[in-house]
């Protein structure tokens, strides 16, 4: 389903390339990579593949708007034939939801051909799109994967190498972004400096593959190898892979987003020696510690606030319950129902479990408030399912400031917590008590992992850009 209709968070992308040494067609383990990876974004996705062997310029891509099953068939895929190739899931955060901004993007230039599939957001793209179109280029789309796919391009004109090329080209671009380029015969990844998106490494056979998450590695039952490293290129050929770590920052200055932790992760996923269901357990237990109240039962809210509600109940005695039923047939395609209706946007993709809550002391586990409109609704649904009391804990501080990293998180005015108080929030949404995670147990709860806490405390590692990124596009 898309995240804005549950007045919650959005990410930008998920990515997933491999390239297979015994030239075994590789879409269909594109494919189910990328299944994996839906929850990463559920608008758009592609496939774009090529020949190793075959001449330069012969890549076979597909895209669409929707899910992933949605997109290819049987007979698509079949169509996609390839022993090297990337695929992407779209969220959008800035750049309009429509076909013509899905990727992988795929570039004819006088050095052959390139593949990108990006995940993140810069915050000098416009300044680098001016620049690009001063000198002549033309845009087929509006997102900025393509100010980089321009970048990497130019680059290569004058290089000896495409993994050089997108080296030159990360001195440009400023911002989020973990890249995976497609050349006619190397699989490259690429990571920011600051590491905010994650991207890992692994094999299976004589193949390697790059993708956002741990768990798409799992699904297609390749071995997990090792992750990028924030800063770091790395170059797989038949040769095996090359390592460039001459961007990487002192560790102290990495700035990973706290959230893939939190919430955008599938809880199967390691991200940099992390385990993300681990993070979520220890986020709970840090708020049974910190903001204790007595009750009966404590739940989560699906699905992460699942594991953040089991750490509570675990550090604090008091016994675990499932309070919420989620229709998980709710895709992109839901038609949110107008305001004047009596059918709620939450209701039908949650229910409440009278039994497991009439009569008790709930205590309701999330990851974020936003807006705080869901928060109170699904508040009201328990008090009429019979709660007596309904506490709510919330495992991430409460949001202060915009995100200019790829994290849809709305401008400040739009934030619940901006200019309110705790107490004042808890009166908006209606709950008896209401507790946030605190700033300072981010870092514990992610084994000491250096983090960008910027829409918490609006301290960004890098200077925010002054005009708008998003452009006019309101979800």
């Amino acid at each position: 389903m898309s995240r804005e209709n549950f007045d919650k968070l959005g990410e930008e992308c998920g990515v997933f390339g491999i390239y297979d040494f015994d030239g075994n067609d590789v879409a269909s383990t594109i494919y189910y990579g990328l299944f994996a990876l839906q929850h990463r974004g559920q608008e758009s996705c592609g496939i774009a593949v090529s020949d190793t062997n075959g001449p330069k310029r012969n890549v076979t891509s597909q895209k669409g708007m929707g899910l992933c099953n949605e997109v290819f068939t049987p007979d698509s895929l079949q169509a996609l034939k390839g022993d090297i190739g990337v695929g992407h899931v779209r969220y959008s955060t800035a750049g309009e939801s429509v076909p013509e901004n899905a990727q992988p993007l795929v570039l004819n230039y006088v050095k052959g051909t390139l593949g990108l599939a990006h995940n993140g957001n810069l915050i000098n793209a416009i300044e680098l799109r001016e620049e690009l179109e001063q000198t002549g280029a033309i845009f087929q789309t509006t997102i900025d994967s393509e100010v980089i796919a321009y970048h990497i391009a130019r680059e290569r004109v004058n290089t000896h190498s495409v993994e050089e090329a997108v080296r030159l080209a990360m001195h440009k671009i400023k911002g989020a972004y973990s890249l995976i380029v497609m050349s006619p015969r190397k699989l490259i990844g690429a990571r920011d400096p600051f590491g905010f998106k994650p991207l890992c490494i692994g094999k299976r056979d004589n193949a390697y593959i790059l993708a956002s998450e741990s768990c798409a590695l799992d699904t297609v039952d390749a071995e997990f190898v090792r992750d990028v490293e924030p800063g770091e290129i790395v170059t797989i050929t038949e040769n095996g892979i090359a390592s460039d770590k001459s961007l990487c920052l002192p560790k102290e200055q990495e700035a990973r987003c706290v959230f893939e932790y939190i919430y955008f992760a599938r809880p199967d996923s390691i991200i940099d020696g992390t385990s993300v269901y681990h993070s979520r357990i220890m986020a709970g237990r840090y708020l049974a510690k910190d903001c204790p109240v007595e009750a009966d039962v404590v739940v989560g809210v699906p699905e992460s606030g699942n594991a953040a509600a089991l750490g509570y109940s675990l550090e604090s005695g008091i016994p675990y319950g499932t309070a919420f039923v989620k229709n998980g047939y709710v895709g992109r395609t839901f038609i949110k129902p107008k305001q004047s209706n009596r059918e709620s946007s939450v209701r039908v993709k949650l229910n409440v479990l009278q039994e497991a809550v009439k009569g008790k002391r709930v205590i309701m586990i999330d990851d974020s408030i936003v807006r705080g409109t869901t928060s109170g609704r699904i508040v009201n649904m328990l008090r009429e399912a019979g709660a007596t009391e309904v506490h709510v804990r919330i495992s991430s501080p409460p949001f202060l400031s915009e995100c200019y990293f790829g994290t849809d998180i709305p401008s400040r005015e739009q934030l619940i917590a901006h200019n309110r108080t705790i107490e004042e929030i808890r009166e908006v949404i209606g709950a008896d008590s209401l507790g946030y995670l605190k700033i300072e147990r981010l870092k514990e709860m992610v084994n000491g992992l250096d983090i960008c806490t910027g829409c918490f405390n609006g301290k960004y590692p890098m200077e925010p850009p002054t005009e708008n990124i998003r452009g006019e596009y309101q979800k």
